[in-house]
Parts: structure tokens; sequence; C-alpha cells
């Protein structure tokens, strides 16, 4: 699957690229609006909850189709939720930089554009856009290409979000000295998800690391789990697009109205 993935962010690149040439992007960097830390959202009192809009997925098929960017991610805000994740996908899952500009636009939250980021054009397309942040998956690139878009993505006032899967791939972030990993639960090439991959990676992940749970977590509970063992964040997407108030389930994830944003850690 991640190589079809891969190969098809790779032509959406090309074609993109023939209609707005990379000079032209360039220029729009000075018209950058607010600068929105992403990473410092992650790490404030509580686990920060990263509220995702996506429409469809490979795995799950549609997801919503009635749900807007403006009304989505206006509630994420009003529940609480420390940042957000916008899926720009085409292809796979329905998205689009349109989406990214729109959530710039309903809310104050720092942003991640969520993609498979392939080319260094694909961040220059995600800081004029409205993003904060940008997802770079360890298994979509070679350490070389790895480092490159890291040092790319931070010139440009990126921060990134490192995925990985296991510890291999946990061992090359750490080589990097990235500051955000994020450990997704799914398989990318079986596309099954195992939230026990998280807590079989997390004794690994040195201290001051700030870690981002993805994929398979639905539940309070399961984020009070995850704050005891030190995951710092957590990216929700599909249980928040199906809720029916996705204000409200924001508020319940995240505590916002019983008073436990803090730490469960002493």
């Amino acid at each position: 699957m991640i190589e079809q993935l891969i190969a098809a962010a790779r032509q959406g690149v090309e074609e993109r690229r023939a209609e707005t040439p990379q000079a032209d992007l360039e220029s729009r960097l000075q018209g950058r609006g607010d600068d929105r830390p992403f990473s410092e959202a992650l790490v404030r009192p509580g686990l920060s909850v990263i509220a995702e809009f996506k429409r469809r997925s490979p795995s799950a098929g549609e997801i919503s189709v009635a749900a807007t960017v403006t009304g989505q991610v206006s509630a994420y805000e009003r529940g609480g939720a420390a940042a957000l994740s916008v899926l720009t996908d085409e292809r796979h899952f329905g998205g689009s930089l349109e989406d990214l500009r729109a959530a710039r636009a309903a809310c104050g939250l720092p942003i991640l554009r969520k993609d498979f980021i392939v080319d260094p054009y694909q961040l220059l397309e995600a800081a004029v856009n409205g993003a904060d942040a940008v997802l770079l998956i360890a298994r979509a690139l070679d350490d070389e290409r790895l480092r490159e878009m890291h040092e790319a993505a931070r010139r440009l006032d990126l921060d990134c979000l490192v995925e990985v899967h296991d510890g291999e791939e946990l061992e090359r972030a750490l080589r990097l000295d990235v500051d955000v990993i994020g450990i997704n639960n799914r398989d990318l090439d079986a596309g099954s998800v195992d939230v026990a991959t998280t807590y079989e990676l997390m004794p690994d992940v040195p201290a001051g690391k700030t870690v981002v749970a993805e994929s398979g977590i639905s539940t309070r509970a399961e984020l009070e789990e995850l704050e005891r063992v030190g995951v710092d964040a957590v990216l929700i997407g599909s249980a928040l697009m199906t809720a029916e108030d996705p204000e409200a389930l924001t508020r319940e994830l995240t505590g916002a109205d019983d008073g436990t944003r803090e730490h469960l850690l002493p």
C-alpha cells in the first residue's frame, strides 16, 4: 500500500509543479500569516489532542461526506484541541491545499499538513498555504531524504512530526535528533492497527522528546493510559470525524470541562 501512496504523491507533485512553478511559491513566502508554534502546543499541561480533518481514507473509505472544514475545525477549537491535522492528499483522502487554507482562516490553532511528503516542493506548498508543521514518514523516506526534508522544513520555519512504526524507524529518527516523534499504530504496509505499538516503542524514546501517538485511539480512558507511559499528545481523526457532536467529543477527550488539564504524571 505505501508504495502506491508514495507513487501517487510524486505524480501529484509533478502535476502541481507544472501548474505552479516553485519560484511562484517562493515569491509568496513573505506573505505568510502569524506564527503558530506547533511543537509548543503539544507540551502544554495535560495530554494534547491533535484533532484531524479528513474526508476518507484507503482503509475506511468515506468517513464524513457532509463535514465542512470550517465547521469541523471550529468545533475542535471550541472543544479544547491543542492543534489540527489536515489531510491534503486528494487521491486517497479527498483532501486539498484549499482545506489547509480554510482551516487556517477558521481557527487560531497551529496546523499540521498531513500528506505523503516526498519532495521539497511540498514543504513550500505547506508554508504558503497555512501549515505550521508537516508530517515526515520515515517509511516513505530513506535516511538521506529524511534528513534533507527535515532540514528544509526547519529553514522554512515549519515544525516536523517525524512518524515511525517500528524500532528501526525510531532509531533512524533518533539519529536525526528530531524533536517530535509520531508513533503510528497503523502498519502502512498491511493497514492493520495495534495501539500496543506505542507501548512497545515508548521505553526506547529518550527523555526530552515529544511523543505523539497516532491511529486507533478514540476514548478518554485510552488517553489516560497513554499519558501514564509518557505520551505527550495524540492524533485523532476518524473518531472525531464520525462523531455526532465533534465539539462534545473533543471536550471529553481533552477534559476541557472537568478540570483535568493537568498532567497525570507527577
